[in-house]
């Protein structure tokens, strides 16, 4: 099956503009159901069940890793769009559900313009990245091995910060967005070069996957900025 690079001119312009029409789908998903989590109280109960326990915080990272996984899975080895629809659905709420305590803080104690500001960042920063991966037509998959490694090392940072109580800190968000920006210019590069025109469905779950860790800790950097003013 030919990739979207290897497609023609025409196919490739409709497989990107349905890709990133499914993104921004998915983000306005993603907010009617966090807006929906907020009325009904789970986002308040969500940051109480966190706030109690250090260790509930793994329990949610563990089931979001597997629906994750899950999600991921069914999204870019399925054929079927209805499959791909559906992984990409479980992990907008699955996000939803992740963030839902952290937006449930700056909501309520921190500075109104603090979520408005990060998102605005946060698409910006991702228009910026997108630009380059698409007009210096480099091929960033190359990426992939140090965005593994990296990976690795921030999750055990995580790990251990969640299970010997210290905060990582602002140097650990900068470091973050950096890997979140290399992780997009990756991932838009890995839709074009490795998935096929019927995967629409699936490219835009990476790309979402990539944005929502760029918006978690730019907008983690907001809050730390704000709390110093």
């Amino acid at each position: 099956m030919l990739t979207v690079a290897q497609s023609r001119p025409s196919e490739r312009a409709k497989f990107i503009q349905k890709t990133y029409l499914h993104l921004a789908g998915a983000i306005g998903a993603f907010i009617i159901v966090e807006f929906l989590l907020f009325q009904l109280g789970i986002a308040e109960a969500l940051t109480v069940f966190v706030a109690s326990s250090r260790f509930s915080w793994l329990l949610i990272l563990g089931a979001f890793a597997i629906l994750g996984w899950l999600s991921s899975s069914l999204a870019a080895k399925a054929d079927n769009v209805q499959t791909q629809y559906i992984g990409l659905g479980l992990y907008v709420i699955a996000e939803a559900v992740i963030f839902a305590p952290i937006l449930f803080i700056a909501a309520s104690f921190s500075d109104p313009s603090v979520i408005p500001t990060a998102a605005i960042l946060t698409l910006l920063l991702f228009a910026g990245l997108t630009t380059i991966a698409f007009t210096t037509r480099t091929d960033f998959t190359f990426l992939g091995g140090i965005l593994t490694i990296a990976g690795f090392i921030a999750i055990g940072l995580i790990i251990c910060s969640v299970l010997f109580g210290f905060t990582l800190g602002l140097i650990f968000s900068v470091a973050m967005v950096i890997f979140a920006s290399a992780a997009i210019l990756y991932d838009t590069s890995k839709v074009m070069h490795h998935y096929s025109t019927q995967h629409y469905v699936a490219a835009s779950l990476e790309l979402f996957a990539s944005v929502a860790l760029l918006f978690w800790y730019v907008l983690q950097i907001v809050m730390s900025l704000s709390s110093r003013r």
